[in-house]
């Protein structure tokens, strides 16, 4: 392909850069596959690719920027080791590329970490402490640990080497999927996007970079617009919980971005089940915060060829099952519902019996006694079935409404109170 230049020569990392980085790699990292995906294309009505960086032995992208820059230290700098602070996904990284090159390394993360991150990155030999809410706070004590020891740091995105080894993901995009009128990009500190954003708008100077960051942590969409958004909170997207903006990516991505999308946890949540349940593969929050982009927005991709980086996969198996169930719930999958009954023998097994008929799966059963807002002789029955989608759920009500049960919709977490 024909590579032109479309930015100022004053950006940190070049399409050369890049090029290099992919001779680093090239047999060290996995070249991942970038597949279209039919069903995301009719749900969203884009024309879907994926790129799947979650299946790097780290299961995240992050593994190619960690390789580029632990194999640029001196020798002295590899005996002396490394350190990093990350949530998750640069932790394992650099544990993994650092272990197999022989550097010893120590990586600092919130305490607010995954396990499954943290366990992970213990098992490739590093040395992990535990430290602060967020990477911000994490970053306090990794300076402090990085001045007494003298170790090199690596850098999760502020770094050239860094931000090139991720630029190799849209080269491979591009040679593979041929022409796309736009990739979406999530936005932590920046170094996956300006990385990308400089491969792909050198590649096809037409192309559009979206990006997207959480909507609790819009640091980019501040830093660029003048916004003052608040920036915090819990989110499912940790791995792009950052609060702090790269001084290296900012540059690039305020002159090769063209649009900031903000997605609310919902969208995300949404994107993790659609992953899964369409495309049979885990995705973390991080990582299908691009999908979560066209599921919040439809409108601005529709009919367009959209590439998708999922860039990591690390997700806690609890946070996996507790998402899966609450999108079943938003489907009127799955359905409380409160029955007025009289408290008399026979009655449960006379309504298991009716929903049975319903055709409903009963998955839950609460039978109360002590509500004063019902007689004696009478009893509150919280109930959560499975239905096949909205319409049954809402003949179940009908029926039970018409048998004089008196049903009301509940939340599932307003049946425990």
């Amino acid at each position: 392909m024909v590579r032109q230049s479309v930015w100022s020569s004053t950006l940190a990392v070049t399409i050369a850069d890049i090029e290099a980085a992919r001779s680093v790699i090239k047999g060290a990292v996995l070249r991942t596959p970038m597949l279209p995906a039919p069903r995301l294309s009719a749900l969203t009505g884009a024309d879907i690719y994926v790129k799947y960086e979650n299946l790097q032995v780290t299961n995240s992208f992050k593994d190619r920027g960690a390789l580029v820059k632990l194999s640029s230290l001196s020798g002295a700098e590899r005996k002396r080791g490394v350190i990093a602070m990350s949530a998750g996904n640069h932790a394992q990284a650099v544990a993994y590329h650092a272990a197999r090159l022989g550097i010893p390394a120590t990586i600092v993360m919130p305490v607010t970490t995954p396990f499954v991150k943290v366990a992970a990155t213990k098992s490739h030999g590093a040395e992990v402490v535990l430290d602060g809410e967020s990477v911000a706070e994490a970053q306090a004590r990794c300076e402090r640990i990085q001045a007494e020891r003298g170790l090199t740091l690596v850098h999760p995105y502020d770094d050239a080497r860094i931000i090139a080894g991720q630029g190799t993901i849209a080269c491979e995009m591009l040679e593979d999927a041929g022409n796309l009128d736009c990739i979406v990009i999530p936005i932590g500190g920046g170094g996956l996007i300006a990385g990308n954003a400089i491969a792909a708008r050198a590649i096809d100077p037409k192309i559009e970079i979206v990006g997207v960051e959480a909507a609790l942590y819009p640091a980019v969409w501040n830093a660029i617009k003048g916004d003052s958004k608040p920036i915090g909170g819990p989110t499912l997207a940790e791995g792009i919980a950052v609060k702090n903006v790269g001084k290296l990516t900012l540059p690039v991505i305020r002159e090769l971005v063209s649009e900031f999308i903000l997605v609310d946890e919902t969208h995300l949540e949404r994107a993790v089940n659609a992953y899964l349940t369409l495309q049979k593969t885990m995705a973390e929050g991080a990582g299908a915060a691009g999908l979560a982009a066209l599921l919040a927005k439809p409108g601005r991709f529709r009919g367009k060829r959209v590439g998708l980086i999922l860039c990591g996969g690390n997700i806690d198996p609890r946070i996996l099952a507790s998402i899966m169930v609450r999108e079943l719930e938003r489907e009127t999958r799955i359905v409380s519902f409160r029955l007025t009954i009289p408290d008399r023998p026979g009655v449960l097994g006379t309504i298991a019996t009716r929903l049975g008929t319903l055709g409903a799966n009963i998955l839950e059963v609460d039978h109360r006694r002590l509500f004063l807002d019902v007689p004696a002789k009478g009893a509150k029955l919280d109930v959560t079935i499975e239905t096949r989608d909205a319409a049954h759920a809402g003949e179940i009500m009908t029926a039970l409404a018409a048998d004089g049960y008196h049903p009301v919709r509940i939340e599932t977490g307003d049946a425990m109170e």
